[in-house]
């Protein structure tokens, strides 16, 4: 369909009505077995919300990337695994899309824009900083690459259909040195797949553990050419997948706000609501601003990736370090509200504060993100 204001109004009240009702439901199906069942994956394609973000070109419905973000907001005041599905899934096609072949593209990337086909992004490793210090290696024999190495963290590596790997062609340095590879998850001799799923929050999102020993892997399964793998990796997603990130803080953020304010028109102590309590109030007007802060930042640096704009990777990065100190304060003062009651796994925001420390890490640890922006303010690369 094409992109109208009237439509994505009616979208937004569809996804926040879904939220609120069935996604609930979910959210307390997956924390209580510790996995996303088949239906909430079969629902949420059958309504359409992996397909949001891509191209009408690839099956998808083409929303522009900063009105994507506000659908990104909505989903992520459900469970976190809810949000992980919906943003990954969104999100790799970028990737993909310009190195694909059109046998690549009409055999996977138009396939996972519909939820046919799940592609695990996998770049992260134990030993390295998941850039282009990376160890895990390829040679070439002929038409096959030999695949060496171990991934970690990553997520739906477990269950996927395909591993969208990185790696480093063996004796190579530098950037040029990198190949992008579209590996299934089957097949293959020499891979080991282990289920390292148990984590604190974002409960139900498979993650795995991968090993390769001399696998053997077509030429044909390179994503664009020897060199490209680092713009496959760093550029096609890790810049987008940021500010999504940046605005999944955002989204939870305000639904620990919401539960706060809940909880503090109820309680009583002494006689009077603790909404009435000076303590209180100043704890949720902190809240209130800086959540709109961080919006703001994350709805700039969007703007700034959709028109290409030159400073968009320090704005991904920018956001992305407000968003995740924004959020920790955030979940950190509702909680108090709450007083010991938000403690307790009966109540949500016990689910919300864990599911808030997930993005502290993912799409590169707030620390890299200083980094690149302390770089780029000390060349001067830092436009306002």
């Amino acid at each position: 369909m094409s992109f109208t204001e009237e439509s994505f109004s009616a979208l937004k009240d569809e996804i926040d009505d879904w939220v609120r009702g069935p996604g609930e439901e979910y959210a307390n199906t997956i924390e209580k077995t510790g996995s996303v069942p088949p239906e909430l994956f079969a629902e949420l394609k059958a309504r359409g919300y992996f397909s949001l973000a891509a191209p009408q070109h690839l099956g998808g419905q083409g929303i522009p990337f900063d009105r994507y973000l506000e659908l990104i907001e909505i989903f992520s005041r459900s469970h976190g695994s809810v949000r992980m599905l919906v943003h990954v899934i969104n999100g790799t096609w970028r990737a993909m899309e310009p190195f694909a072949t059109d046998e690549q593209r009409e055999r996977i990337i138009k396939p996972s824009v519909a939820g046919d086909v799940l592609v695990a992004f996998t770049l992260t490793e134990a030993t390295a900083g998941s850039g282009a210090d990376i160890r895990s290696t390829v040679r070439r024999e002929g038409d096959t690459y030999v695949l060496n190495g171990e991934k970690h963290l990553i997520t739906f590596g477990v269950k996927c259909d395909y591993w969208l790997m990185a790696a480093r062609i063996e004796g190579a340095t530098g950037k040029d040195g990198f190949v992008a590879l579209l590996l299934p998850n089957t097949g293959l001799a020499g891979v080991e797949v282990i289920d390292d799923s148990e984590t604190m929050g974002i409960r139900g999102t498979d993650h795995a553990i991968l090993r390769f020993t001399d696998v053997a892997v077509p030429v044909s399964a390179r994503l664009g050419d020897e060199g490209d793998g680092l713009a496959v990796t760093l550029g096609g997603f890790l810049l987008p997948s940021r500010v999504s990130v940046a605005m999944s803080c955002v989204g939870l953020a305000e639904r620990a706000q919401e539960l706060a304010v809940e909880y503090a028109n109820r309680r009583e102590t002494f006689g009077k609501r603790i909404a009435e309590r000076q303590a209180i109030q100043f704890m949720l007007a902190e809240n209130y601003a800086d959540i709109a802060a961080a919006r703001a930042l994350v709805l700039e640096a969007a703007r700034a990736f959709e028109a290409g704009a030159a400073n968009a990777g320090i704005l991904s990065s920018a956001s992305k370090m407000i968003a995740v100190d924004m959020i920790t304060r955030v979940t950190d003062k509702a909680l108090q509200v709450h007083g010991g009651q938000g403690y307790w796994k009966r109540n949500t925001i016990e689910r919300v504060y864990r599911d808030a420390r997930a993005p502290r890490f993912e799409e590169g640890t707030n620390e890299i993100q200083k980094q690149v922006v302390a770089r780029a303010v000390l060349t001067g690369n830092a436009a306002y």
